[in-house]
């Protein structure tokens, strides 16, 4: 209870911009936990997804792979899906690649969604309090237009005081949100550098398995059964009798 009552008295002592600010900071902190959430259940998913599906995209089993990730949700398996149904009807890496990067271009805002509110948020929490400084100075100034010249000097160092409440108040919600904002573009981007490296692992193993089939049709080509060539019957020289 201590604690409380100087902090009823310091937000009271903002003025009206304190509330706004306040909303400000119940917003992004709603985001927070939301995308916070969102993000570490997506990571965990993808990890599961990955380490069952690498092992069997590493020995070229491209139906068994196929079929795992139709059976699976999680943005991994989804990215790996659009290439895997490719694999078998599509012979170029570039196609492939191209379908994944679609894949990825749907993935990726899902990932990023909201996140850049907080940037937004924590300038309008800085602002709002300066304009809620501004107008509790305006108001002070105002204030002791008409009061007696020897209460002017307290007066208004108590109104000036009060109305740097708002600002303190604005500053102690933009700050922790910038931090959050950061902690969470790096959370995303981490979620985003590793579908791309399941991806370029997928690719690879897709490059390896073609450059193994290229070489063993080679091999059969240079070590088949000869075809073999009929000759044309020679010809038969006709032996003329000698006349006497």
């Amino acid at each position: 209870m201590e604690i409380f009552y100087p902090i009823v008295k310091f937000f009271t002592a903002g003025g009206a911009f304190m509330f706004p600010i306040l909303l400000v900071g119940a917003v992004a902190t709603a985001i927070t936990v939301e995308r916070y959430v969102t993000l570490t259940r997506l990571s965990a998913r993808n990890r599961k997804a990955w380490a069952q599906i690498e092992p069997v995209v590493a020995k070229g089993d491209f139906d068994k792979a196929r079929e795992m990730t139709s059976k699976d949700d999680a943005d991994v398996s989804r990215l790996l899906g659009m290439g895997l149904a490719l694999q078998g009807a599509v012979r170029r890496r570039d196609d492939v690649e191209k379908a994944m990067q679609e894949s990825m271009m749907e993935i990726i805002p899902q990932l990023e969604k909201r996140t850049h509110y907080l940037a937004t948020f924590a300038n309008l929490a800085t602002l709002l309090g300066l304009l809620g400084t501004v107008s509790g100075l305006i108001h002070a100034f105002g204030a002791v237009a008409n009061v007696d010249p020897a209460e002017k000097a307290n007066l208004l160092a108590s109104s000036i005081s009060e109305a740097m409440n708002c600002t303190a108040f604005g500053l102690v919600t933009a700050v922790p949100i910038l931090f959050v904002h950061a902690f969470l573009q790096t959370k995303t981007t981490q979620v985003v550098d590793g579908l791309e490296t399941a991806a370029i692992k997928y690719l690879n193993a897709l490059a390896a398995r073609q450059a193994a089939r290229a070489l063993s049709r080679l091999d059969l080509a240079q070590t088949g059964p000869v075809a073999q060539v009929e000759l044309p019957p020679s010809a038969v020289p006709v032996a003329h009798a000698a006349q006497a």
